[in-house]
């Protein structure tokens, strides 16, 4: 086997475009099962961010019923959406 510095390489190589990965939405759904103090906790423990920024999404779910937690690669929501809905939260992900 030959190695193939980026000099020699084919310029179709160097030149292809890669494309980025697709992002996806995880929302909150407002519920009338879970209390309030429930869905911050849970938030924090699932996303790591700050009381205050989980305080806002609980809130933004409760008043409109729904809110953006997060924009992120599928394979990643896909895995929030599951650690959310074991704390009996109602979410969906959707392409952005």
């Amino acid at each position: 086997m030959t190695n193939v510095s980026p000099k020699t390489r084919p310029t179709a190589v160097l030149d292809r475009q890669i494309d980025p990965m697709p992002l996806y939405k995880v929302l909150l759904h407002n519920d009338e099962v879970n209390i309030m103090e429930h869905v911050v906790k849970a938030l924090m423990k699932v996303f790591r961010f700050e009381q205050q920024e989980c305080e806002q999404i609980m809130i933004e779910a409760h008043r409109n019923g729904l809110s953006l937690c997060i924009v992120e690669p599928l394979e990643q929501a896909e895995f929030h959406q599951d650690k959310l809905r074991s704390y009996s939260l109602v979410t969906t992900i959707e392409p952005e």
